[in-house]
């Protein structure tokens, strides 16, 4: 589901590529979210149930 993905911890910032080719920019996401990204064993299952629709966000081009 997640190919790659970027914290910006000054910005507050999440940048995710998904297998499908799409980049979204997730905004305001605090430093213990990305925290548990980075330890999760699934990137996807954690993104669904922590990151997904909880963020505003915007699909990069």
């Amino acid at each position: 589901m997640i190919r790659s993905w970027n914290y910006d911890p000054d910005a507050a910032r999440l940048d995710i590529l998904f297998v499908s080719g799409r980049r979204y920019r997730y905004y305001d996401v605090p430093d213990r979210i990305a925290q548990g990204m980075r330890r999760a064993v699934s990137k996807g299952q954690y993104f669904n149930r922590r990151i997904r629709d909880r963020f505003r966000y915007k699909l990069q081009r």
